[in-house]
């Protein structure tokens, strides 16, 4: 009786277990990453300009941490790296609907986006940080000082830079512009007070154009995980993206690239004008 009651359990699990089965290899085969192998090449979805993760260079070519990893990306699928330059406003709408196949591009990860797409483990945390006009030097200390309506503060439409700013400094005058670099030159050339962005930015600008005119406050007052950003409903390319990160951050390749990108500004000099 005992094998009998035995085998009648192993027969009921394989009817149960056989759909879900079924419906996991069928889930697997709809997967973007068996797109992406059959097509030999990965679309990366990304907005160039944002320094120093996607930029251009004077050649036209596309360059940064962002672009390398990518590329990296690319190569550990066996396949092409097919960059597809797209507007920051668009850049979710293009993914859902399918014109690229993954989103590398700087994006933080929020829960306001996380509600249309997935977001992989991140590749590198970041924060906001404050580029003040030099006039201010000593009296603005941190954020909390800029919540006022007197100051007039910048930052890029549609970002975590705008968010943080309404959110934490809702007091204040806000102006976005439709490229971070605009944001930037109003603090630079005085017509503004301050501009918030990501950390990176900030410190970049502030060494290429911000001696005597601009004050770097870099100790970042949010907390900003950026991750690589894909259609909802796909485990399988989920699985094999959080695994890449994995290697590509402790093989050594994740902080050569960091070196060369974030620590240096060796790369400025390239840059498309």
């Amino acid at each position: 009786m005992k094998k009998l009651c035995v085998s009648l359990f192993a027969l009921a699990f394989v009817l149960v277990a056989a759909p879900a089965f079924s419906a996991d290899i069928e889930l697997a085969k709809k997967s973007t990453l068996e797109s992406i192998v059959k097509a030999g090449e990965i679309r990366v979805g990304f907005e160039s300009g944002y320094l120093p993760f996607e930029m251009t260079n004077t050649k036209g070519q596309y360059i940064g941490f962002d672009i390398d990893m990518g590329k990296q990306l690319a190569k550990a699928m066996g396949v092409k790296y097919a960059p597809v330059n797209t507007a920051w406003d668009g850049i979710i709408p293009s993914l859902i609907t399918e014109k690229f196949d993954i989103i590398i591009s700087g994006m933080t990860c929020t829960q306001e986006r996380n509600l249309a797409v997935n977001f992989t483990d991140p590749y590198i945390v970041v924060g906001q940080a404050i580029l003040l006009n030099k006039k201010h030097e000593g009296v603005v200390k941190s954020y909390r000082d800029l919540n006022d309506p007197k100051y007039v503060i910048t930052s890029k439409l549609g970002t975590t830079g705008e968010q943080a700013v309404k959110r934490m400094i809702p007091r204040a005058t806000y102006k976005s512009f439709e490229v971070e670099t605009e944001a930037v030159m109003e603090v630079i050339q005085g017509n503004a007070d301050a501009t918030v962005y990501d950390l990176p930015l900030i410190e970049i600008m502030q060494a290429q154009h911000g001696e005597g005119k601009t004050v770097a406050l870099t100790e970042p007052f949010t907390f900003e995980p950026l991750a690589m950003a894909v259609r909802k409903g796909d485990p399988d390319f989920l699985n094999f993206l959080n695994n890449f990160i994995r290697q590509y951050k402790n093989d050594g390749r994740w902080q050569q690239s960091y070196d060369k990108w974030i620590k240096s500004d060796d790369w400025q000099k390239d840059l498309q004008n």
